[in-house]
Parts: C-alpha cells; structure tokens; sequence
C-alpha cells in the first residue's frame, strides 16, 4: 500500500509523527507537502496533488467477479477540523473522502467498509497524535466489503463523475 500525506499548518505535527509511524510499519509514503510548518499555507496547495495521485489511480471499475477494483494507493490529509481538506479532495474524480475528528470509531469502518473510502482527512484540531494513529491503524486495515449493493452504490457513484 502506497500512502499519499498531505497538510497545511493546522495539521503539520500531526502529519509528521503519522508519517514517521507509517514509515515505520514499513509502508510507502509520499508527502505532498507542507514540509515545513508556515502559518500562511493555504490547504488546496498540499490537498490537491494528493488527492489527484489518489484519484487517478484510484476510479473503481468492477472485476469480471463482480468484485470493485481500485488502486492500493490511498490518501491521509489533515487539517484543524478536516472539513475543508475533504472538500478539495472530494473535487477529484475517484477519489472517496472520508472525514474523521473523533468520537466513535464506526465511521472508520463504514467509510471503508461500505463506501471503499481512499482518503481519510483528520481533524487534527480535535484529535490527539496518538487518537489519530489509532484511527488510520483501525481505517486502513478495513477492507472493502464488495457486498453486491455497495458495488452497485460505487458504481452509480463513479458514473456520476464519468457519465
């Protein structure tokens, strides 16, 4: 699995110490930036070519199983509450973004599960370091459930960008 990271200042720290975590677990990891902490940065700056390298590989197209194939690439983003990063990441086609700032870790499973999400954006806001590794442990362990209605979902999902 490929994971691609990306942040304005809001969530920097957060990225780094996921980033080192990430790196550890012996996963491949591409920083789009910021690579350093500059109060002035403007999130679609970081958000956008991450979410492009995710979405370009990561357009569902069904097997002749049956089953959704995607990309193993995915994307982690992070921002003060990750409302806007998943806006500007939900822009690019194929791309699927989930937002997590806490609470039940349901979301995380479901956003997986049933919505064969790509991308996770992190409220680093109102998440702890340590909350926020344990939600992309929990996240990118899900897989896709390729239950016959989530394939049909998906698939009237990327028509909607595709035609």
């Amino acid at each position: 699995m490929r994971i691609h990271l990306a942040t304005d200042h809001a969530g920097f720290q957060h990225k780094e110490a996921v980033k080192a975590y990430l790196i550890d677990q012996g996963l491949e990891v591409i920083d789009h930036g910021a690579v350093s902490f500059d109060g002035r940065d403007d999130y679609p700056d970081f958000i956008a070519p991450a979410a492009q390298a995710v979405g370009v590989s990561g357009v569902p197209i069904s097997a002749d199983d049956g089953r959704v194939v995607t990309s193993t690439d995915v994307g982690i983003i992070f921002g003060e509450s990750g409302q806007g990063e998943a806006m500007v990441a939900n822009r690019v086609p194929g791309v699927r973004c989930a937002v997590y700032y806490g609470g039940l870790t349901d979301i995380l499973v479901l956003s997986r599960g049933h919505n064969n999400a790509n991308m996770l954006s992190i409220g680093a806001g109102f998440l702890t370091i340590e909350e926020t590794i344990n939600a992309i442990a929990i996240w990118s362990e899900i897989p896709f459930s390729n239950d016959e209605r989530d394939i049909r979902r998906l698939s009237k999902f990327n028509k909607s960008y595709h035609g």
